[in-house]
């Protein structure tokens, strides 16, 4: 094993054993390279690798400290992933999308409080009679939020956001050439957001498996006709 995945393993069972807790601050590097039997340029490596995937925050001048470890602090390494992959692999996220969203849709219609519930149709009907492109991709994106930080699963919830970037541009390319692309996706917002009122799980599940779908037949469609290059941007209207 390279000294600095060894450094990195080390470090990692710490923080696994509870010996390093989140929010806790490490022995200095002297002591900690000592102690686990490393060179101390090796552990500055790891402890460089276990920054950027946000495990570990070195504050100059304080100290290396534990992150928090929530799962929404650590799935943000999944959005620097994401943009190595190319353009024919969002047909791959919208595929991951329709197997995380309907069953995080179900979840909220379970676990949604009254509140909360009525936060997301504040949201809905937030949106103008006649949106722009703009306001109608931000309200989408709220909307797919709210749904998924209601299943109550933070990681789930992390897991979507992610997958949920690559997929902007063909919901926005969409929205500009489909006819009808904008209030089919008010109305489909709308049947979810009724479906999770009612608690009614299984409703919930169809109309968000329904909706991100119609995305994804959408863009096979258009792939396949030569019509979109997800990482050339969207044409001025």
């Amino acid at each position: 094993m390279p000294v600095t995945d060894e450094a990195i393993e080390k470090i990692k069972a710490m923080i696994v054993d509870g010996e390093l807790r989140p929010g806790q601050r490490l022995p200095k590097e002297a002591v900690l390279a000592e102690r686990l039997g490393l060179s101390r340029n090796s552990l500055r490596e790891a402890v460089k690798a276990l920054s950027l995937i946000r495990v570990l925050d070195v504050r100059q001048g304080d100290g290396t400290y534990v992150t928090s470890l929530e799962p929404g602090l650590l799935l943000d390494a999944l959005g620097f992933v994401v943009d190595f992959h190319q353009d024919d692999s969002v047909l791959d996220f919208l595929d991951v999308r329709g197997i995380l969203e309907p069953a995080a849709a179900a979840k909220a219609a379970r676990a949604m409080s009254r509140e909360d519930v009525t936060a997301l149709k504040g949201v809905l009907d937030s949106l103008p009679k006649e949106p722009s492109l703009d306001e109608l991709i931000a309200n989408d994106l709220e909307f797919h939020r709210r749904v998924a930080s209601g299943a109550g699963n933070p990681v789930l919830c992390s897991l979507i956001e992610g997958v949920s970037a690559p997929t902007a541009r063909a919901r926005i390319w969409r929205g500009l050439t489909e006819e009808g692309a904008v209030e089919r996706t008010r109305e489909q917002h709308r049947a979810i957001w009724a479906a999770i009122a009612d608690g009614n799980a299984e409703l919930a599940r169809s109309w968000m498996t329904v909706h991100v779908a119609g995305v994804e037949q959408w863009l096979r469609t258009t792939l396949t006709a030569g019509g979109f290059a997800p990482r050339r941007g969207v044409p001025h209207a």
